[in-house]
């Protein structure tokens, strides 16, 4: 055993023989107003590109020692098979962070739910609502309305150009349309969504605490939704539950449901149009082909944008359940265990060209939507839209650029679940030469 992880073991057992006899507080994960800058590194990066800490932990291990919050350890998963191993390992790992609240009351709205943290059987009955929505077969009745939005958004920007912000107009556009429709909601409330999108995953002002806070407030704001359906059933999916399966789900279980796919349908595909957008900026034989390449062309620009990207830097945490050997670290109860899909996504071992947009990188399985017991439930979805989507933008937009030299100007976020640019000033055309 090397020298560092022999002190290692040591401190630990010796914590463990002062604790003995004494109470150990609950840990309150709403109370944590700053992440320690040390363990920020995972949720960062230069760019579009993570930063370089992150390969040079996975090429220490695939699973390192990240630190300790609240006391508790976390470990910090790297490698692609390794991610994949724990993605998939429901038996060592549990998603309920509840224990991570405190010991104070919760609001419905504030406690922890959906799919992505929920175990089996609830997640297994929750899942099995969504599951049949969301199969190539069903989603294919959504084809003309993700059209039509495109082609909305599209004429927005024309009339809004030749400058526009193309997030505003296009990245932000389509996904919250798209799901809005699905879900059967009003779009008077963009505005006030949008925001909420952005601040449940941004943890750079006020930590985990300001994140919880944000994402209570969506989920009452969903919450509210069903309640308000109950008795006038809408056209979309929360009125179709409603009606078939009402009786067997409370408000607050549907609208947890329902917080869960806004969230991963809207902020996560926002994230991929706009940062799309900017690369394909940067490689034009790319777009080139979204506009006019086959449809195996165009899926392999699609599934290197997802590789390369890779939105959702981290999975849900993972918590252990017993003690044990993860890779050559030890893991004891209680631990959480981060998996990093950026990471996992530009592993060497995997990927030939990790770190470039690459389209020869497009045959790796990647972990952008997730793996296992939790991958997401609307991947095909957002293959759907950003098919749609870019190759509309390529084919209306031909000779799109960059507005500006200046990458200061274009709003990438700084500490992020969902890492986006929340700026993206496009030029749609030529500028007129003088004469």
């Amino acid at each position: 055993m090397p020298i560092s992880k022999a002190k290692e073991l040591a401190r630990k057992l010796a914590l463990r023989w002062a604790m003995r006899g004494k109470s150990t507080p609950i840990p309150d994960i709403t109370t944590l107003r700053k992440i320690p800058e040390h363990l920020t590194y995972p949720l960062r990066r230069n760019g579009v590109d993570p930063v370089p800490a992150l390969a040079d932990a996975r090429a220490q291990e695939a699973v390192t020692v990240l630190g300790n919050v609240l006391g508790l350890d976390i470990f910090l998963v790297t490698g692609h098979a390794e991610a994949r191993a724990v993605l998939a390992d429901s038996r060592s790992y549990s998603n309920d962070m509840r224990h991570l609240l405190g010991s104070r009351p919760r609001t419905d709205a504030e406690g922890i739910g959906g799919l992505g943290m929920t175990d089996p059987p609830d997640h297994t009955r929750l899942r099995g609502l969504l599951t049949p929505e969301f199969t190539m077969r069903r989603l294919a009745r959504l084809d003309e309305m993700i059209d039509r939005i495109v082609e909305d958004a599209l004429d927005d920007l024309e009339a809004n150009g030749p400058v526009v912000d193309l997030v505003q107009h296009f990245g932000f556009e389509i996904p919250f349309r798209v799901i809005c429709e699905l879900l059967g909601m009003p779009e008077d409330v963009r505005e006030e969504f949008h925001g909420l999108g952005v601040a449940r995953f941004d943890i750079s002002k006020d930590g985990a605490a300001g994140a919880f806070d944000a994402a209570a407030d969506s989920r009452t704001f969903l919450i509210n939704a069903v309640r308000e359906q109950r008795d006038n059933p809408g056209e979309g999916l929360i009125g179709e539950i409603i009606r078939t399966k009402g009786d067997e789900y409370d408000d607050v279980e549907l609208g947890g449901l329902a917080d869960g796919v806004f969230l991963g349908g809207y902020e996560t595909s926002a994230s991929m149009l706009s940062m799309g957008t900017y690369v394909l900026t940067q490689q034009p034989a790319a777009y080139a082909m979204l506009r006019s390449g086959d449809k195996q062309q165009v899926d392999t620009v699609i599934e290197e944008l997802l590789r390369y990207l890779c939105p959702v830097q981290i999975a849900f945490p993972r918590f252990a359940r017993e003690d044990h050997d993860l890779f050559g670290q030890h893991v004891t109860k209680g631990s959480v265990v981060i998996v990093s899909l950026s990471g996992a996504n530009r592993d060497p071992s995997v990927v030939p060209h990790p770190e470039q947009f690459d389209l020869r990188n497009a045959g790796t399985a990647h972990l952008t939507f997730g793996h296992g017991l939790h991958r997401c439930v609307g991947a095909e979805l957002a293959r759907m839209e950003l098919r749609a989507a870019l190759t509309g933008l390529a084919r209306r937009f031909p000779d799109l650029s960059l507005a500006t030299d200046d990458l200061g100007e274009l709003g990438f976020r700084d500490l992020s679940i969902v890492y986006s640019v929340d700026r993206l000033p496009v030029r749609l055309a030529p500028e007129p030469v003088a004469v």
